[in-house]
């Protein structure tokens, strides 16, 4: 009796050991056409270096500059720093899958991807949210804004952010790590994003998706309502101003984040915060490549069009250069 026990245990053991025993994940890219895949690959090549330049540009001259030593120019080195970091962890498997066709990355990187990408997306978030509450004490309450903005209150939002960004995706990588993968190891993405490895999973996933759910409305929502809460608060304020001068500047600070907030969280918020399982993989990589690729790109361009200080600067660099 004792013995067909063991035997039983023994079985059960090997089954569950063989049910998580993926090696590697193979990533499908976005496209699996050859001949598209080489113009793809020039396209994304050149929008990862441009990217690249824009934000290290963008750190630099923030870091370089006294003028540019300002709350809102703080958040915005900050924000170029992690868009650095960001498109270096997405686009390198990308432009490998269209290099080389579908990419066979090992389950313990993809799940470092994963890791970097949902602290990243997650401090990115509160970054935008800590860059919109600069923007209403700026407007709302300038005569305290040295006071409620100064050096440690900002270096306390930036750090927090870092931080919170780290712990919440140590505990989704964690869950989803703990998943069995019995097969298809095939990942109809261009990289190890959540609802994909979810659709991969062969165990139950419903503890897992609450997880997701629920950090999808703390960080997302939570970070959105201080964003729209502050752009309120500002729209009040701004309609009250005696000029139309007055309402136009105060209008110009915050146009650009507000552009920004509106990109990312659009495409962010359709594809995270639901807990179903995401079917339609294709629309996934789409609305991916918007926060992933475009909107990294455009962030910098954004952000400089209607920024003297940040013309003035660029144009002394370019000229001692």
């Amino acid at each position: 009796m004792s013995t067909n026990f063991v035997s039983l245990q023994t079985e059960r053991s090997l089954e569950l050991g063989n049910m998580t025993r993926v090696q590697e994940l193979v990533l499908l890219g976005l496209s699996t056409s050859p001949e598209r895949r080489q113009v793809l690959f020039a396209v994304f090549l050149t929008l990862y270096l441009l990217t690249l330049l824009e934000n290290a540009l963008i750190v630099f001259l923030v870091r370089s500059h006294t003028e540019l030593h300002k709350p809102m120019d703080f958040f915005l080195g900050n924000l170029s720093c992690l868009e650095l970091c960001y498109v270096s962890v997405t686009m390198p498997s990308l432009l490998a899958g269209l290099w080389t066709g579908p990419c066979h990355v090992p389950f313990p990187a993809c799940m470092a991807q994963l890791f970097f990408f949902v602290s990243l997306i997650c401090t990115e978030c509160a970054l935008l949210a800590s860059m919109a509450c600069d923007r209403y004490v700026a407007i709302c309450r300038p005569l305290h804004y040295p006071l409620l903005m100064r050096p440690q209150v900002c270096l306390g939002l930036a750090g927090t952010s870092w931080l919170g960004g780290l712990l919440v995706s140590v505990v989704k990588t964690a869950c989803i790590a703990s998943l069995s993968y019995c097969g298809p190891n095939v990942l109809n993405h261009f990289f190890c994003d959540v609802s994909p490895l979810l659709n991969l999973s062969c165990t139950h996933v419903a503890l897992t998706e609450l997880v997701d759910f629920l950090s999808a409305i703390v960080i997302f929502c939570g970070t959105l309502l201080v964003a729209l809460a502050s752009y309120s608060a500002i729209g009040v304020t701004v309609l009250h101003m005696p000029s139309a001068a007055a309402r136009h500047k105060a209008f110009s600070t915050c146009a650009s984040h507000l552009v920004v907030v509106g990109i990312f969280y659009s495409a962010a918020l359709f594809i995270y915060c639901r807990p179903s399982r995401v079917r339609s993989m294709d629309l996934h990589k789409v609305l991916s490549v918007i926060y992933t690729v475009a909107t990294p790109m455009c962030n910098p361009v954004i952000y400089c069009l209607g920024n003297r200080e940040v013309h003035a600067a660029l144009f002394r660099t370019l000229r001692w250069t």
